[in-house]
């Protein structure tokens, strides 16, 4: 008997390995020199954002049954069900941080001819203190209906509630973003020259709490000098960040969405503070971005009166296809959907009001999933018999907020907030 150990082949072939390797296309000892193949598999486009992988993907949003909303089950969409179905909700979002006082501090007052527009600090949580403008009509009747305005994505991180704003001279930026995004008119502007107190902070991750790393420093802290080609440079070095922040904060025991959610229900909390609001006429609007946020406002925080969701409603399975890649990290929460659908976490606003406006060409979403979100909200709106106060609309636009789509969302919201 030899004293040799076996080789590799030998060894492997003692123990059956040895065939099963072979198929697995790996090499096999003692003839390098060739790979067996993978098996014959025939090739088509998918067209697809997972390309081959997307049938799996597929066959597991197949199989996963919501939890909450079973499908061909019948519920009792009551308000008892709701409260049960926002719990669930928080408990994804997975962040609920110690409460704070807000210790409010006006840094700035600028008096903007109709109305004036200060700019505050507060702390949302113990590691977190919140640049917001509010903007207070001159001639208020107090106390007055709020809106708070949530800023949208568009790619833009260097500046956040400013999206929203009119400074009369504004950064080059966001004119272009201005423009592009709202048709020229920023619409906290537009609310607040229509009477209602208006606020807006910036998102996590955008403005004055955007990414500024190391390398980045030299560029300083005042945007305001800031070219259009540092805003852009700069942007692209956010946007990098976006899977780096999404990944920390579930590290972290967090999410992004919940960490969004949490500052944006802690603003509606500061705005039952102040002496110029009525805290029973509290409401949200956004387009994109704003949107989504809007839509996860009006469902957690029951005190939302009204809320307008532009540009960002769709049911989320024909979204899995070829429109994952043109969203970003923060739309998308893991677990919700093993809960809910986007247009059911959306109806947990019921029986408040709710305007849903779409663009029928808008290319972040498929129409078919917008139209069947439309749908399933007007169902679960009839379940809670509350029907005459969801309304959508669908406009022959692409991603964007028109004036004339702006005038029907706040002449909606003058009758739902019962002003004018």
């Amino acid at each position: 008997m030899s004293n040799q150990p076996p080789d590799r082949r030998e060894f492997l072939a003692s123990v059956g390995w040895l065939p099963l390797l072979g198929s697995a296309g790996l090499v096999v000892a003692g003839d390098e020199s060739k790979l067996v193949p993978d098996a014959t598999r025939a090739l088509q486009p998918s067209t697809a954002d997972l390309g081959t992988n997307f049938a799996a993907v597929e066959q597991i949003a197949a199989a996963c049954q919501s939890s909450v909303f079973p499908i061909g089950k019948p519920i009792e969409f009551n308000e008892v069900f709701r409260a049960a179905a926002r719990t669930k909700v928080r408990e994804v979002l997975s962040y609920e941080p110690p409460r704070v006082d807000f210790l409010p501090e006006v840094v700035e007052r600028v008096d903007c001819g109709d109305f004036w527009r200060e700019r505050v600090l507060i702390s949302t949580t113990p590691w977190f203190r919140i640049p917001a403008y509010v903007l207070i009509p001159k001639d208020l009747k107090k106390p007055a209906p709020a809106i708070i305005d949530l800023h949208s994505h568009g790619g833009m991180f260097l500046f956040g509630k400013e999206k929203v704003i009119d400074f009369g001279t504004n950064h080059p930026a966001m004119t272009k973003h201005h423009q592009q995004n709202y048709d020229g008119r920023p619409t906290a502007t537009a609310l607040a020259r229509r009477g209602y107190v208006v606020i807006s902070i910036d998102a996590f991750m955008f403005g004055e709490r955007r990414v500024l790393l190391d390398e980045d420093l030299k560029f300083g802290w005042d945007r305001s000098k800031y070219s259009l080609d540092d805003v852009q440079q700069l942007n692209q070095k956010c946007r990098a960040k976006e899977a780096t922040i999404a990944k920390s904060l579930v590290l972290a025991g967090a999410t992004w969405p919940g960490v969004v959610n949490y500052d944006d229900r802690r603003v509606v909390e500061y705005l039952t503070t102040r002496s110029e609001v009525d805290a029973q006429r509290i409401g949200c609007v956004g387009i994109s971005m704003g949107g989504y946020r809007s839509a996860y406002l009006a469902a957690m925080d029951e005190r939302i009166k009204a809320a307008c969701v532009v540009g960002f409603m769709s049911s989320m399975r024909p979204m899995l296809k070829s429109h994952v890649d043109t969203h970003s990290w923060i739309h998308f929460l893991p677990g919700l959907h093993r809960l809910m659908d986007l247009p059911e976490l959306v109806s947990l606003t019921a029986p408040r009001a709710l305007f849903v406006q779409q663009c029928s060409q808008d290319r972040l979403f498929p129409l078919s999933g917008m139209q069947s979100s439309v749908k399933r909200i007007a169902e679960l709106y009839q379940a809670a018999s509350c029907y005459d106060q969801f309304l959508g609309r669908f406009y022959d636009e692409p991603h964007r907020w028109t004036i004339a789509m702006q005038d029907e969302a706040f002449d909606w919201l003058d009758e739902k907030m019962s002003h004018r």
